[in-house]
């Protein structure tokens, strides 16, 4: 039974078998601490009107203004019942990271993201368009909410450069609204008691679209949480499914090639049984035990003749015992130190021996069923420790370790949920 002693233990249980669902798991243990506050992060390019932006949304200097990179970190404030998030500028220094930084904020922070973008650049670069684009399908994913904003309008020479750039951006972008803005106007308005100014500086109309969409970060978030656990329950789900086959096609391998073997062993043996028998039914002395005399050396007598009959009858035997052994990989034995000729290391001399068998010895090798029974035993050990067989026992030892990863990463999804 797993114990997951707190939410860093179960994220690291879950990311050792789904590394890809980091993003995941640091949005979800993001949702877990949030209060009710809507979180609204404004992410663009360098200098085009970011952090003015947000004064103006949210009513108070809170965030550095200037002509140069102001803003090289993350950076909060908490007004109108908003937390608000100023970004660094995203190509504004690589080598610090405020990309990484920006993004961050963006994808694991952020209820509501604010692409801003400077009327005066014109249309979208590839990598604005394509973060657009990223945003967008995010947030038909999630029900986060990304509204885009054309700033610094008033820096636009007239009506038409504005609906030219306006033209530009539907093209690029037919499916998400442009919000036009410019913090100037908005900031004089207010100054000079300028309705008509902050009318047409659009700041108005984008507080009620965001008002409208803080709203909705409520059930949102729920939705999220929802749909970010289900995703990860369902690979979790799916990767312990094809890890328990496949340790269960594993196991069924190792049962079923032992069955198989025993089975085919078994036969041979029985086969080399009755061989044997018909040596043992022979009528007459057993001439292989008479000795030669010595002027009988280099004469054929009896004795040589049954000695080479039941030789050459018990080799058949071993040769066929051994072929099927070979036919299975078992063959060498495994490297020893105490011997020395490599070809006496093999299973058939470490189970039969290398000394002379007579009748009486092949009767309670092969006949009686003591010996015949510690063939089945001893070949069958060799072929356990095979290298095919290890190799198999060394995949499914792998496998049960994948498996209980798997199983892992489910109990503590189960237990992250259980949190929510």
């Amino acid at each position: 039974m797993n114990v997951f002693l707190d939410r860093t233990d179960a994220e690291t249980a879950i990311l050792s078998l789904l590394p890809g669902r980091s993003d995941d798991l640091a949005r979800l243990k993001i949702l877990a601490r949030v209060d009710g506050t809507p979180i609204v992060t404004v992410i663009g390019k360098y200098n085009h009107g970011k952090s003015s932006l947000l004064n103006v949304l949210c009513g108070a200097s809170a965030f550095d203004v200037a002509d140069k990179r102001q803003t090289i970190a993350l950076s909060e404030h908490l007004a109108a019942g908003v937390r608000w998030l100023d970004a660094p500028g995203l190509d504004a220094d690589v080598a610090s990271g405020d990309d990484r930084e920006a993004l961050t904020a963006a994808w694991q922070r952020s209820d509501i993201r604010l692409l801003v973008h400077a009327a005066k650049e014109g249309e979208l670069d590839n990598s604005e368009r394509q973060l657009l684009g990223q945003l967008d399908a995010d947030d038909q994913r999630t029900r986060r909410q990304t509204l885009f904003i054309l700033s610094q309008v008033d820096q636009l020479e007239d009506e038409t450069h504005l609906a030219h750039v306006t033209d530009a951006l539907a093209t690029q972008a037919p499916h998400v609204p442009v919000h036009l803005t410019s913090s100037v106007r908005y900031s004089r308005g207010m100054e000079g008691g300028k309705a008509l100014l902050v009318a047409r500086s659009g700041i108005p109309a984008l507080k009620e679209a965001l008002q409208a969409a803080c709203a909705l970060v409520p059930e949102a978030r729920k939705y999220e949480v929802a749909l970010r656990h289900a995703d990860v329950r369902e690979e979790v789900g799916t990767l312990q499914h094809a890890r328990n086959q496949a340790l269960a096609t594993l196991l069924e391998t190792q049962v079923t090639q032992a069955a198989a073997f025993s089975t085919g062993l078994s036969e041979v043996l029985d086969k080399a049984r009755d061989e044997i028998q018909e040596l043992l039914d022979h009528p007459g002395p057993d001439d292989a035990l008479r000795p030669d005399t010595h002027e009988e050396r280099f004469q054929v007598t009896a004795g040589k003749l049954e000695r080479a009959r039941q030789q050459l009858a018990l080799t058949k035997v071993n040769r066929r015992i051994s072929s099927y052994l070979v036919g299975h990989g078992v063959e060498e034995l495994p490297p020893s130190p105490g011997c020395v000729a490599s070809s006496l290391n093999t299973v058939m001399v470490a189970v039969l021996g290398i000394s002379v068998k007579y009748l009486e010895d092949m009767r309670r090798i092969y006949c009686a069923e003591p010996g015949r029974a510690h063939l089945q035993a001893r070949f069958t050990h060799y072929y356990e420790i095979s290298k095919d067989r290890l190799a198999l026992a060394e995949l499914i030892t792998a496998a049960v370790d994948a498996r209980d990863k798997a199983a892992c990463a489910a109990a503590a999804l189960q237990w992250l949920e259980a949190q929510a």
